[in-house]
């Protein structure tokens, strides 16, 4: 049995590899995209790169569907690991929620990019007052969202809070079943603490599978959230969302392992510097 739950949490770590690598690889073909996209501004091509952009947003969401039905085949009975990934970095599993990422985290993605560029914009146009061009602009980053798209992702980025809490509440009563019958009177009435028990071990496959269910109702939520708000947005806009999106999931991974090693470094560091006082 303990080879087995093993063997899972490598297949589920591999399934986590697997998609990180397709992330990095989508990064470069956006960049090139968008970069031809902005090259043929106001010229007849630019229609057809807009088609492309469109292609690679879809595939990207498929990707991201493909992957979060790998984890629903690889989390039954056996969800828990999801909750707290070994594979993940620590700052990356103080942040999680319900196995990932907060379906709402997108829409502040989405008003950070806004902010950002516009800011730049600003900057520039204050550089070059008179050399600034206003031409091709429209659309052309999420400095350029319509009162209409800022409008329809508010009403979304409402509902899919609410969708949230519903799940939050739901993953809630789950926790507080562990407390519950007949876990709770076993473990009273257990002579030696931790020993098998038939009873315990259905109740814990129940709870697991409860959580697989969760699992795959956020990461559907997910899904959902993230095609919903390419629906919003004009093809070089969610070429921009998406690139920032997976850098800024990459890069936390990155960070999270850089801040792992140092703190791991530190605690060598101090046991060496103590051993050393103790030896004079």
């Amino acid at each position: 049995m303990e080879n087995k739950g093993k063997n899972i949490e490598q297949a589920q770590a591999s399934c986590y590899q697997q998609w990180m690598s397709i992330q990095s690889q989508r990064v470069p073909e956006l960049k090139q995209a968008l970069a031809q996209r902005r090259t043929h501004e106001g010229t007849a091509d630019a229609a057809a790169d807009d088609n492309k952009l469109r292609e690679l947003t879809q595939n990207i969401i498929g990707d991201f569907k493909n992957y979060a039905g790998k984890r629903a085949d690889l989390s039954h009975r056996c969800s828990s690991s999801y909750y707290a990934p070994s594979w993940n970095t620590p700052l990356e599993n103080a942040l999680i929620w319900m196995g990932g990422c907060r379906p709402s985290s997108f829409f502040r993605l989405v008003y950070a990019l806004c902010g950002s560029q516009t800011e730049i914009r600003v900057t520039q146009f204050l550089r070059n007052i008179d050399g600034y061009d206003y031409s091709g602009s429209g659309g052309a980053s999420l400095s350029d969202l319509t009162a209409e798209q800022l409008a329809k992702i508010n009403v979304l980025h409402v509902k899919i809070i609410d969708e949230e809490e519903k799940m939050t509440k739901k993953v809630s009563s789950l926790q507080e079943d562990a407390a519950d019958i007949p876990i709770s009177t076993v473990a009273y009435a257990e002579e030696h603490v931790g020993e098998p028990n038939a009873m315990v071990d259905q109740a814990l496959d129940k709870q697991e599978e409860a959580m697989a269910t969760l699992l795959a109702e956020a990461d559907n939520l997910r899904v959902d959230t993230l095609a919903k708000i390419i629906e919003i947005l004009t093809p070089v806009q969610a070429g921009d969302f998406l690139m920032a999106g997976k850098k800024l999931h990459l890069s936390m991974h990155h960070w999270g392992a850089l801040r792992d090693r140092r703190r791991r470094e530190c605690i060598i560091d101090a046991g060496n510097d103590g051993g050393g006082e103790e030896e004079k």
